[in-house]
């Protein structure tokens, strides 16, 4: 979700902002570019960061202020890591931010909301499933693709709601009664989508989800 940047305070913003600047300079020194040395994986990451923008114009605004879009970006974190992730979602966001005509001033509040957030997250639950749960190929589908996703998509939600009633644009009493109520229903296709999408992946081009081993997945289990 993304909200309006005239909405918030210019201090909220600059905040935002700083800590987004602070964590995409620390994600484009750890991306592993060498990876983008290899001309299919670069073809691969620039066509997830289209797929990204054509998924987040797919959008609908819920309340003034307050616009509903699908991320994607659980799937790029598990193909690429959190870094490239990062550098991703920035790709995107921009990309959107430029083709509909939408104002910049939310640009870096929404980075951060719907990009470091949800893509840190995607890669904090990857950490802690693999260490938790058995690695098993069911294992990576249903709890690293779909339900990462969705919990992802909520969090991030709850994020983005929690800025509007901090910043007084609307109460919580409004939101509970309009919002988020629906938000179940509203990020279950988030989790539909990318359990789908991993799924065709490391069953047609395993090569290109980074986060995949058939080693470690798939034999001897």
């Amino acid at each position: 979700m993304e909200v309006g940047g005239q909405y918030f305070s210019t201090t909220t913003l600059v905040v935002a902002g700083i800590f987004y600047v602070l964590i995409l300079i620390q994600a484009l020194r750890m991306a592993p570019w060498r990876r983008l040395r290899d001309s299919e994986q670069l073809h691969v990451f620039l066509g997830a960061c289209v797929v990204l923008i054509l998924l987040w114009h797919m959008r609908v605004s819920v309340q003034p202020g307050l616009v509903f879009h699908l991320l994607g970006v659980t799937s790029v974190t598990l193909m690429f890591g959190w870094s490239l992730g990062i550098v991703a979602s920035s790709l995107a966001l921009a990309g959107v931010t430029f083709n509909s005509g939408l104002g910049w001033e939310g640009f870096l509040l929404n980075a951060f909301s719907t990009g470091v957030v949800p893509v840190t997250l995607s890669q904090v639950l990857l950490v802690l499933i693999r260490s938790l749960l058995p690695k098993h190929f069911f294992v990576y589908v249903l709890a690293n693709a779909f339900l990462t996703a969705g919990v992802v998509a909520l969090v991030s939600g709850y994020l983005v709601t929690a800025l509007l009633v901090v910043a007084g644009v609307y109460s919580f009493f409004q939101l509970q009664q309009t919002v988020l109520p629906f938000f179940p229903l509203m990020f279950l296709p988030e989790a539909i989508l990318n359990g789908w999408i991993m799924t065709i992946m490391i069953s047609l081009r395993p090569q290109w989800v980074g986060s995949f081993s058939d080693e470690l997945y798939i034999k001897g289990k």
